[in-house]
């Protein structure tokens, strides 16, 4: 895997936790009600609570949906539900149980070290993460990740959805330099996917007709001062 990692940049790595550890994060993501619909106006980040956005008479609805769809089609934009992991635990809030463990787990020595080994870098010190879903018609379009100051070093998805189809859409593209797709990774159930910062990339659009929701649990892996370290307070 390091070989890979090396010449392309990115793997796709299956089967990576256990289980029944996959299964118990899929059941909390699947059940999850404090989803936030997280998208950008203006170029500005704009989360707006699923239910408030399910509330929308169809008119405003489809006002929201056409002003977001002009901004994605000529630059960066995306629409997906988020809870953001990482800051409900450097918060001290109350946390679903299994999202705590996987938080835990990212920042454990284990997981650490084998970034630090799959990449050959001995930089990484830090894992965000957040809890995505992605609904029929949402979307990331391309970016590279690219942030100065932030610390990222590496990308990564955990995907959580059991049974996903190719044609539902929801894939992980990565652009060449000419904008053709170099290649996709397909949100296979307990796979995780991880590439190196920056790199073009995109989610494909979920298509209307899937059968179920593109769930994951998404970050970077980081360099991070040791002082800036936040808090690893899990509930």
């Amino acid at each position: 895997m390091a070989a890979s990692f090396k010449r392309f940049g990115r793997i796709h790595i299956p089967g990576f936790l256990q289980p029944a550890s996959a299964e118990r994060l899929h059941r909390s993501l699947a059940a999850e009600r404090l989803w936030m619909c997280s998208t950008l106006g203006g170029g500005q980040t704009i989360d707006i609570p699923v239910e408030q956005l399910e509330a929308f008479a169809p008119d405003q609805a489809a006002r929201f949906l056409t002003l977001a769809h002009a901004e994605a089609r000529d630059g960066f934009h995306y629409m997906f539900d988020s809870l953001r992991i990482s800051d409900l635990v450097e918060k001290g809030e109350p946390l679903d149980p299994a999202y705590a463990a996987a938080y835990a787990f990212l920042n454990s020595a284990a997981f650490l070290d084998f970034v630090r080994a799959l990449t050959g870098d001995s930089r990484p010190n830090h894992v965000d993460a957040q809890a995505t879903r992605y609904e029929r018609g949402h979307y990331l379009t391309q970016h590279d990740d690219k942030k100065p100051s932030s610390g990222r070093l590496y990308a990564y998805v955990l995907n959580l959805t059991p049974h996903w189809r190719t044609d539902w859409g929801g894939l992980l593209n990565f652009i060449d330099a000419d904008g053709h797709v170099a290649e996709a990774y397909s949100p296979a159930w307990n796979a995780l996917n991880l590439f190196r910062v920056p790199q073009p990339h995109a989610v494909s659009c979920v298509a209307p007709f899937a059968g179920a929701p593109r769930l994951s649990i998404t970050g970077w892996v980081r360099q991070i001062e040791p002082g800036l370290l936040p808090s690893r307070k899990t509930s």
